[in-house]
């Protein structure tokens, strides 16, 4: 945060609920786009944006609305009295309950950015906590930012939320340097941390101890890849089972939820040249490497999607694949999750590759649903996903690099396939069904027309015909695409007589009777006119006794002709 100015995201849940604070960020845009969301999900029946501004002379903030959306009226109920109010947290103890932690992350995110450290450390390191008191401006600006809205909801007076927060962090950072001083926090460069655990096990401060002993054997590591190997080996140190290794590794579990949950530190991990859904992809292969592996040795193409992870991420993958650490597991994988609802693109610098990179994390997380999550859950994920998709920049670039409208219609074709959701479906035929209605498309496969490049040209569009089949659209929406597809081969067919010219030529009879059949079951041509003309064709060719005499000539003919004779209706 810059510390002087920033934007606070607030949403009202129900009629009866005062403001909750969601989001504190410097950017306006993120925070206007953040607020529109909550009411976009329906998660907030109300939300407002507003401008803080600091006053380093009085140390208070200047507060400014600058959008409100849905209902933003008052709380229909009796505000607070005097003396009502119940701070969310009272004791240093209540600031260790991880939603505490989430809340100190957001209000102190650039200073624990700029340390390389968590919230979790920040309540277990005395040189923390001392280096934190010693700031000044960075502490009384984060419990400026706590106290704002929880006076907002309750009613209080701000100097007294404020007053009762500079009060409880004075405590907390007290109790943490205090700790330090009494030597609570082992040093485990000449301990062994299986043997600490064990005799921490039965001590009623043992999570405090535990967590500042592992705490400290982050100090001087900067680098999270770093930081993760150091977490990996204090694991590798854990007691083999019973209460001390839950001690320990509950412990271990907490720092790499706050570490990991920042998608910088991620990226740093996973690795800074992957784009954001090369990230996904691999944050996905770390929490189900199982499942992943399955996938590569069952579809080499998978895995041109699917990037390697290696050294940390690598030991931390097996360890979640062994079961451990579940709740990091179910983080990362709802981080996958939420990701893919939100809007930022997969793959900027490539629309196709964003279609490639989505199928390969549909592939995933649907392969590792059921022991992380739903497939509802998946399936809502890819619906909001599919909205980015079908929106008209998306479709432009994704159709950008194509030389002919029958590339679009195809290209399109498959932008139909991967899309999900009844609305998405129906988007992206309409977009399908602009180009091959176009007067481009049908004026360019037309051009240069022969009987021969006629013949080459229904093979393409019975091809396009039999995608737009498998896209699974809704009824109306196939019907009218493989209807204006028919009407395209209609008049190409029309124009070069090819039926006509197929049913008349010198060629032996079984040969052009095949060729018919072709056309007539849709494999040489697409379903409309041209099929009709073609089965027509082929009915007065069976009629004709020199046809009978043929296929009695050629004993072979037959069984190749049968099954087209009956996908076409036509009695042998």
């Amino acid at each position: 945060m810059s510390g002087q100015v920033h934007y606070e995201v607030y949403s009202r849940r129900t009629t009866l609920s005062g403001w909750d604070l969601v989001q504190a960020c410097d950017s306006k845009q993120q925070a206007v786009e953040t607020a529109e969301e909550l009411l976009a999900d329906r998660r907030a029946m109300g939300v407002k944006v507003t401008r803080e501004t600091l006053d380093p002379a009085t140390m208070r903030f200047d507060s400014t609305i600058v959008m409100t959306r849905g209902d933003t009226q008052a709380p229909r109920h009796k505000p607070a009295a005097a003396g009502e109010m119940t701070p969310r947290c009272l004791a240093p103890d209540d600031l260790y309950a991880p939603h505490a932690r989430d809340v100190l992350a957001q209000v102190l995110e650039e200073w624990l950015r700029r340390q390389s450290v968590t919230a979790f450390e920040l309540l277990h390191r005395p040189d923390l906590a001392e280096r934190l008191e010693a700031s000044g401006m960075e502490l009384q600006h984060a419990i400026q930012r706590i106290a704002v809205p929880d006076s907002q909801v309750s009613g209080q007076p701000i100097h007294e939320v404020v007053r009762h927060y500079q009060n409880l962090a004075d405590r907390t950072l007290e109790k943490v340097i205090g700790a330090g001083r009494k030597g609570l926090f082992r040093d485990l460069a000449n301990r062994s941390l299986a043997e600490l655990a064990d005799r921490l096990a039965g001590a009623p401060d043992r999570a405090f101890i535990m967590g500042g002993t592992l705490a400290g054997a982050l100090v001087g590591l900067r680098l999270h890849s770093e930081r993760l190997d150091r977490m990996m080996d204090l694991a590798d140190l854990a007691p083999v089972a019973g209460p001390g290794r839950a001690l320990v590794m509950g412990a271990i579990e907490q720092i790499l939820r706050e570490m990991l949950a920042s998608p910088a530190v991620l990226s740093q991990i996973l690795g800074p040249d992957l784009d954001h859904g090369e990230r996904l992809a691999a944050a996905l292969r770390m929490v189900a490497p199982r499942e992943i592996e399955m996938l590569l040795r069952a579809d080499p193409r998978f895995a041109r999607q699917m990037p390697n992870i290696s050294g940390p991420a690598s030991r931390l993958g097996a360890r979640l694949a062994a079961g451990e650490f579940p709740q990091l597991a179910n983080a990362l994988v709802r981080m996958v999750v939420r990701e893919l609802s939100g809007s930022r693109r997969l793959r900027p610098s490539s629309a196709r590759g964003e279609i490639d990179v989505l199928r390969a994390l549909a592939m995933g997380l649907t392969a590792a649903a059921g022991r992380l999550l739903t497939l509802e859950e998946i399936q809502i994920a890819f619906t909001e996903r599919s909205r980015t998709l079908v929106a008209a920049d998306f479709v432009a670039a994704f159709v950008s690099q194509c030389d002919t409208a029958l590339s679009e219609a195809e290209h399109l074709t498959r932008l139909c396939e991967n899309v999900t959701g009844g609305a998405n479906k129906r988007a992206a035929a309409r977009w399908l069904l602009a180009c091959v209605t176009s007067v481009r498309f049908e004026t360019e496969l037309r051009a240069g027309l022969s009987a021969r490049t006629a013949m080459q040209r229904l093979g393409i569009l019975a091809r396009l015909a039999r995608s737009v089949a498998a896209a699974t659209l809704g009824d109306k929406d196939e019907a009218q695409i493989t209807a204006a597809i028919g009407k395209v081969a209609a008049g190409l067919e029309a124009e070069t007589k090819l039926v006509q010219q197929l049913g008349r030529s010198p060629v032996p009879i079984p040969q052009k009777l095949a060729a018919l059949l072709r056309l007539a079951v849709g494999e040489a041509g697409p379903p409309g006119t041209v099929a009709e003309r073609a089965k027509a064709e082929a009915l007065r060719l069976c009629r004709v006794p020199e046809t009978r005499a043929a296929l009695a000539a050629d004993p072979a003919a037959m069984p190749l002709l049968q099954p087209m004779l009956k996908a076409a209706g036509i009695a042998a």
